[in-house]
């Protein structure tokens, strides 16, 4: 018997030694490319360091300007505008598109296909693609509103119009999202429907009382994700804005990049992605809290 455990143990051992020797390789990125350019960027961000000269240490003289320039104001502002008006938008289009691509009808596969191959377009294509279609003087849009009597719009170019404009394009580009509710709704059991249909429910109670409790759990993942997702948007603005006009789309990534790459300020660059880091933990963790009082499960938890 005692062999017998000498022998389990061993081959036990073998096993956690093998399984090391295939994580290794994951491990060791993870400290090359993950960690060890956080830390490297936290010791940066209390130092004054223009890539050539050798790093200057400022303390947290960084940190306090922070507070004090008036582009990160505007660029907090914008991104929050931006997350304000894109998650809850895209959360309510893609649910929607969801239902209907969950109904059975002749061709619904070549419908999903339709509705999720924009989520694999290059962020780069994609913007020149919407650039085209926003084009006030010969863009697509324009064209169909002159040829229907109605006045034209500056899109992207104004002001007060990009980041809606930027949050169309959001939700055309959310596919992903629409499959991950589309596999959602298949997983509720059909017999729930049928219960309460017998019980005399409609189709408004049943989607207020059993699709959207039982999707709750989704709708949560999906909205965490979202709101990371777009308070780092860059590659819209920098390619189809450059973050005007007048900053109306210099969101805090597009700031960072110029700050970091354009100015090679990385000291100060560094400060403002731990600060963003904070404001996006933060936020992730606001919601985890609150997510005991709307997240429902089908077997009861919270």
């Amino acid at each position: 018997m005692k062999n017998k455990k000498n022998k389990i143990t061993a081959i036990e051992r073998t096993d956690f030694r093998w399984g090391y020797i295939f994580i290794g390789p994951s491990i060791l990125g993870l400290l090359v490319f993950q960690l060890g350019p956080m830390i490297f960027s936290l010791i940066t961000s209390f130092t004054s360091w223009n890539v050539i000269s050798p790093m200057k240490f400022v303390g947290f003289d960084n940190y306090i300007e922070l507070f004090h320039d008036p582009l990160v104001s505007i660029s907090l502002k914008v991104t929050g505008l931006y997350t304000l008006l894109t998650v809850p938008l895209t959360t309510i289009v893609t649910f929607l598109i969801a239902m209907l691509l969950n109904t059975r009808v002749p061709g619904m596969s070549a419908f999903r296909t339709i509705f999720y191959i924009p989520s694999i377009v290059p962020a780069v294509a994609s913007s020149a693609l919407w650039m085209f279609i926003y084009n006030p003087m010969f863009g697509l849009l324009n064209t169909i509103l002159k040829a229907v009597g109605l006045p034209g719009s500056n899109f992207i170019y104004d002001k007060q119009g990009v980041i809606p404009c930027l949050a169309v394009m959001a939700v055309w580009a959310s596919g992903n999202t629409v499959i991950i509710y589309l596999a959602g709704l298949q997983g509720i059991d059909r017999q729930l429907y049928e219960s309460a249909s017998i019980d005399g429910a409609n189709a408004v109670h049943k989607f207020f009382h059993i699709t959207v409790p039982l999707m709750t759990p989704i709708i949560f993942y999906n909205v965490v994700m979202g709101i990371i997702s777009s308070m780092q948007t860059f590659t819209q603005a920098y390619i189809m804005t450059d973050g005007g006009p007048d900053n109306g789309s210099l969101f805090y990534t597009l700031l960072l990049y110029r700050t970091a790459f354009r100015n090679s300020r990385m000291g100060y660059a560094s400060a403002m992605s731990w600060l963003f880091f904070v404001i996006i933990g933060a936020l992730t963790l606001i919601i985890f809290k609150t997510s005991n009082k709307w997240v429902f499960y089908e077997n009861g938890g919270q």
